[in-house]
């Protein structure tokens, strides 16, 4: 079995690896760069049989997608017509849901991944290993093929809400691997260990905040960031307010499938619906009108918030700032920025930043990693004891010597054998 990475040996994001065995390749996952803005076109790796430009050439069996983050998934769309994919079930109805919003895709898939059920596809077996990742449905791939193991990390962590199922790979570790291909996201060159908070601290410091601020608590995240979702609506009961979500978000939730995510529906009735007016506009560019019936029972406007202001938590978008601030809804409150804090020093950011200064919004970060700390990395490397750990997903591919002594760092491009100690 041969393995060669495309993108992500020395960088993070963008992520694409091509396996191959007696003729027949996979692909784990197609990333789009985060260095590529809006726009861009990126081509996709040079993989036979993966491209619309090659039809003829099947030796492409199929792409696996390891998570709805679109550093994994975003060149998808250029794939050849018909080459089957594969992705989580909720990862599938999430990248649907997104679609009509933002960005996402609506793809038809060859099968689902599901945790520690294992499949063939061609000469490979593929089991999933279900992730803690900020990303819902994620996972690990272990393949093998020809008695040769390689096991795919994807995006990990050990300090969220799916802890456990971290701590059961590191204590029910698949067994043989010849080639672990990790993560390094927190690997920081030449600087020491970054700190990680548990998704669990961070729900205990927005407790604190809004449950002191006098008027409405802002929080900025992501949509798609289910587990903290979580940790935000926990924070407001505890705080004993309300949480406010708009249509986007709650769609994310609803497309988990799972009844334990919070979302406005009557079995949660202390959380409501705000409609930004960009989802406004998609919803009449589309005619979409059939999304208000599930929109209008929860909803509130500009004017109910100003009304009671303390009795809410708001996930805030900036370009509400305004309406929200000519209703005086922003009278005494605080926001909070629950997203890597490299996008405050983008312009938007600085955008965002000047506008709360201007309304005397006070700006707190509460915000954790999507992604395993040092220790964390170390333990399951122990735990994996892979004859060789490849670099992946990182900027910090020389520093892996603090992960394992088995360390072989490869070139993206670079074909490899997975046996004979990865050589």
């Amino acid at each position: 079995m041969r393995v060669r990475i495309h993108r992500g040996a020395h960088e993070i994001g963008g992520s694409c690896v091509e396996v191959e065995h007696d003729g027949q390749r996979i692909v784990l996952d197609v990333g789009r760069p985060l260095t590529a803005k809006r726009g861009d076109h990126v081509p996709l790796p040079e993989i036979a049989g993966l491209g619309s430009a090659d039809p003829e050439d099947e030796s492409t069996i199929g792409v696996l997608i390891s998570h709805h983050h679109a550093d994994h998934w975003g060149l998808i769309d250029q794939i050849r017509a018909g080459l089957p994919i594969y992705m989580g079930a909720a990862t599938q109805r999430i990248l649907k849901a997104a679609a009509f919003w933002t960005w996402g895709l609506d793809v038809p898939v060859a099968g689902n991944l599901e945790h520690r059920v294992p499949f063939e596809l061609g000469p490979f077996r593929i089991t999933p290993y279900l992730n803690d990742h900020s990303a819902f449905d994620a996972y690990s791939l272990l393949v093998e093929a020809d008695g040769e193991r390689l096991f795919y990390s994807g995006d990990i962590r050990g300090h969220g809400r799916k802890q456990a199922v971290f701590e059961e790979l590191v204590h029910d570790p698949p067994a043989d691997v010849d080639v672990l291909l990790l993560e390094g996201t927190n690997i920081q060159p030449g600087l020491p260990p970054k700190p990680v908070m548990t998704e669990t601290a961070v729900e205990h410091t927005m407790t604190e905040q809004f449950s002191s601020t006098d008027g409405m608590a802002l929080v900025i995240s992501s949509a798609q960031n289910i587990d903290r979702l979580v940790t935000i609506y926990r924070a407001t009961l505890q705080a004993d307010r309300d949480l406010v979500m708009d249509p986007y978000t709650a769609d994310i939730a609803r497309a988990t499938g799972y009844d334990t995510i919070p979302r406005p529906h009557p079995d949660w009735p202390r959380i409501h619906t705000y409609m930004p007016r960009w989802q406004a506009v998609r919803i009449k560019q589309h005619e979409a009108f059939d999304r208000l019936d599930d929109i209008n029972p929860y909803r509130l406007f500009s004017e109910d918030l100003a009304n009671d202001p303390s009795r809410y938590v708001l996930l805030y978008s900036h370009a509400e700032g305004q309406r929200l601030a000519q209703a005086g809804a922003l009278d005494g409150a605080t926001c909070t920025w629950s997203l890597w804090e490299g996008y405050l020093k983008e312009p938007s950011g600085q955008r965002l930043q000047h506008f709360l200064a201007e309304h005397h919004v006070p700006l707190i970060q509460h915000h954790t990693s999507g992604h395993a700390s040092v220790a964390d990395l170390r333990r399951l490397a122990d735990a994996i004891d892979a004859d060789v750990v490849v670099p992946i997903h990182t900027f910090g591919a020389d520093d892996y010597d603090q992960l394992s002594d088995r360390v072989t760092a490869r070139p993206d491009g670079e074909w490899w054998d997975v046996g004979a100690n990865g050589s």
